[in-house]
């Protein structure tokens, strides 16, 4: 295996029987790091639905299931800020599928921004962005979960607000926010057999983080900074939330899982 980025071959990882057949609904999932959450679950035998607003990108998503011969996910494009839009891409997914116990709430945007240039509206707007419909979407799956006698939630955080990033206060604090959300809805939903953890990312390489933000300088902070003095890549953070909305992390929630190569806390 490669020290610079480990394989990406599906059979050589772990197989979780316990995600056949069972539905999941990941947001931001046609394009980086979400669009490797849906191949993977679809490859597990997952049925996937997933929303995004690449229709081109998601559709290849779709495609590269199909030619491996994994269930066809399900893609409805919805953009996130508009919260009903979310609730009826759940209930589609949940017609076509049955009912969703697995939750991957995914999408966000880390778009830079200077603390003098934030007007409340822009503030507002990525708390839609980063935040808001992590909760709705919550919320949306909760009867479902009940119902079935259990569920998993993931949300995704962000190393970000824990390294002391500069130049994007306003996605900071809603990463920050996602792990008070987490543990509320962990303590409220627990009776009800559901579980709510939050995966951390670091600097995950994806297409988009290495056109725009990566550059020679940020490489010799990230590889000074990280305990495994290499890149890490959507996959890695993948399989464990693979692992959590599988019956194997069954006594996991309210938990904080960071996937970072040992980045954070410096």
């Amino acid at each position: 295996m490669s020290l610079t980025q480990p394989t990406t071959a599906l059979d050589h990882y772990a197989n979780y029987p316990s995600l056949k057949d069972k539905v999941v609904f990941v947001t931001g999932g046609s394009s980086g790091i979400g669009a490797d959450y849906v191949v993977q679950f679809a490859s597990q035998g997952a049925k996937v639905g997933f929303v995004g607003r690449n229709q081109q990108a998601a559709d290849g998503i779709v495609e590269s299931c199909q030619s491996q011969g994994f269930p066809a996910p399900l893609f409805i494009p919805c953009d996130l800020r508009d919260i009903e839009a979310l609730r009826s891409a759940i209930k589609q997914t949940e017609s076509a599928f049955g009912t969703i116990t697995g939750l991957v709430n995914n999408a966000a945007s880390d778009e830079r921004h200077k603390t003098e240039d934030v007007t409340p509206e822009y503030w507002d707007e990525r708390m839609q962005v980063n935040l808001r419909h992590q909760f709705f979407a919550i919320q949306a799956v909760i009867p479902g979960m009940k119902d079935a006698g259990g569920g998993s939630i993931v949300n995704l955080g962000s190393i970000g607000w824990m390294m002391k990033v500069p130049d994007y206060p306003a996605y900071a604090t809603s990463k920050a926010a996602v792990l008070g959300l987490t543990r509320t809805m962990a303590k409220q939903l627990g009776p009800h057999n559901i579980r709510v953890n939050c995966v951390t990312p670091g600097w995950i390489m994806t297409e988009k983080q290495e056109r725009l933000w990566l550059t020679p300088e940020g490489e010799q902070e990230l590889m000074a900074g990280q305990c495994l003095p290499r890149k890490l890549y959507s996959p890695e953070v993948t399989r464990m939330i693979l692992f959590l909305i599988a019956d194997d992390g069954s006594a996991c929630t309210s938990q904080t899982f960071v996937v970072d190569g040992g980045w954070a806390g410096q």
